[in-house]
């Protein structure tokens, strides 16, 4: 959805000959404007994989990823996803895989999977050159629209580094709470990247959406 004009062509934009001179608060109220536009969301197709699998990896791997605070750099190498793995979520009946556009590109993603009566949460990446301005919020509580309405989920899943800190600090401050459950990381599969240290598991964090 474009903006809609901040004033008229008389209060705005002000003609003499061929030239135009712009009224400066016409400037900033445009620029507002333009920041004010939310992101649109669509289900993802085969013609996003490269382009999610480029934004998965900018969020969490190498040293681009440090440019923004989900990163995971220092406590993993290697590769976040892989184009196969994307097409299989795009592909699987009991998933969405939600697209997140914004002025024209592709800022964020997430990923949602039916499982029973909750849906579980999964490949969230923001663009680092975006994050702190609050998009992740926002896609994160469409997500959980989307279970409740397209599964008719009453919680949503997800599994989470237990030694990202920062991150489920995050989470839980939108509503999510940590059970203690734990499952290994897969050392040795390098689909999942390759661990820089021999600690690492992944804690089930979970939210009730009814």
């Amino acid at each position: 959805m474009r903006p809609e004009p901040s004033g008229s062509a008389a209060t705005g934009v002000t003609l003499i000959g061929a030239r135009r001179r712009r009224d400066p608060r016409t400037r900033r109220t445009a620029a507002m404007d333009s920041a004010a536009v939310g992101p649109t969301f669509r289900d993802a197709t085969e013609d996003d994989i490269d382009t999610l699998v480029a934004l998965v990896e900018s969020a969490y791997r190498g040293d681009a990823s440090r440019v923004g605070w989900t990163t995971e750099a220092d406590i993993l190498e290697g590769q976040r996803t892989d184009p196969e793995g994307v097409r299989d979520v795009i592909k699987s009946p009991d998933s969405r895989l939600l697209t997140v556009e914004q002025d024209g590109r592709v800022v964020a993603c997430c990923h949602l999977e039916h499982r029973g009566d909750h849906a579980y949460f999964g490949m969230f990446a923001v663009s680092p050159a975006v994050q702190g301005a609050g998009l992740g919020k926002v896609v994160l509580a469409e997500a959980e629209r989307a279970a409740r309405e397209t599964w008719g989920a009453r919680a949503m899943h997800m599994t989470v580094i237990s030694v990202r800190n920062d991150l489920i600090a995050w989470y839980e401050r939108r509503g999510y709470r940590r059970t203690g459950e734990m499952s290994p990381f897969p050392y040795g599969d390098e689909r999942f990247g390759v661990p820089l240290r021999d600690d690492l598991r992944f804690e089930l964090l979970v939210k009730e959406l009814v």
